[in-house]
């Protein structure tokens, strides 16, 4: 199947665990899926009823993530007014293969401006003080993860020995936290342009966590993948808003454990590349003091 290219199937064949009282009403109707740009993870279609966009993603690749926390998460942000897709259902297609359905919300990012990456860095920061539990007490717990931060985002690490010594110095430097919800993976990809309307999507790697890790990670995305000017403009909104939330020998810290898992995941499997992204890494190596570019 083809991005673009239609394809019909009926909502009926889904066994739904939840779904919305609406769609309900309609599944019934062919309908015809236009697949979207496929994820790492799944494959993601649009389709429309009664001028109604809609979006279903199916896990059928070899991640298997819990959909069920995933969507009564997406339930939650949504009815608390954090910018996310809102659910409609989840449930098995006939392959036994995880499905999730919410609203369309627009195409990925791609143009950036100062504006723009000025209301991204407010959604991330909007998302981490949406009020939680403390970790593992009540209702939270049963729909936000809680998982030991260095396997979680740290695959296969134990196999390279270089990055497993710089990173645990690191962490004894930083001091990881499991105060707040995170997103784990804020980059262009999951976040969703309308109307002038921004929309975080996929909230697989959902979880309570850092959220100077969180940013650090976002920015070294910027930077690496869309240069460095905007990188900054991005690093200086959190700098401005969150100043209560790390001082600059943490954001240093930080920004050293994002990039030691790019260079993980970079040796591990495929990260995305492009024009200039080797020398914007590497450059980060270089002048950052908890960094060298021999882990390159």
């Amino acid at each position: 199947m083809k991005e673009g290219e239609p394809l019909t199937i009926q909502l009926a064949q889904v066994d739904w665990i939840h779904l919305d009282e609406c769609v309900q009403q309609v599944t019934d109707q062919e309908v015809q899926f236009v697949p979207l740009a496929p994820g790492m993870e799944a494959t993601v279609m649009r389709f429309e009823i009664d001028d109604q966009r809609y979006v279903l993603k199916v896990w059928d690749k070899d991640s298997k993530p819990g959909i069920a926390k995933q969507y009564r998460l997406l339930s939650k942000l949504y009815q608390s007014g954090i910018r996310v897709s809102k659910p409609y259902g989840w449930g098995l297609d006939d392959q036994q293969n995880q499905v999730l359905l919410t609203s369309y919300d627009g195409e990925p990012v791609t143009q950036l401006t100062q504006t723009k990456l000025t209301h991204l860095a407010e959604r991330l920061m909007e998302v981490h003080r949406y009020p939680v539990n403390e970790v593992g007490v009540g209702e939270d717990g049963e729909y936000i993860s809680r998982t030991d931060f260095v396997q979680y985002f740290f695959p296969q690490i134990e196999l390279h020995e270089d990055i497993h010594e710089h990173l645990t110095n690191l962490i004894q430097h930083a001091q990881i936290r499991q105060e707040c919800l995170i997103h784990g993976d804020y980059n262009l990809g999951n976040i969703l342009e309308m109307d002038g309307n921004y929309t975080i999507i996929d909230w697989t790697n959902g979880q309570y966590g850092d959220s100077r890790y969180d940013i650090a990670w976002s920015v070294f995305l910027i930077t690496i993948y869309n240069g460095e000017s905007y990188g900054e403009m991005y690093r200086a909104q959190f700098a401005r808003a969150a100043s209560d939330v790390y001082t600059l020998e943490e954001e240093q810290i930080f920004g050293a454990i994002a990039c030691l898992r790019w260079i993980l995941l970079r040796r591990v499997g495929d990260v995305p590349m492009g024009p200039d992204v080797m020398e914007r890494v590497y450059s980060m190596a270089v002048h950052n003091p908890y960094l060298n570019e021999h882990l390159l």
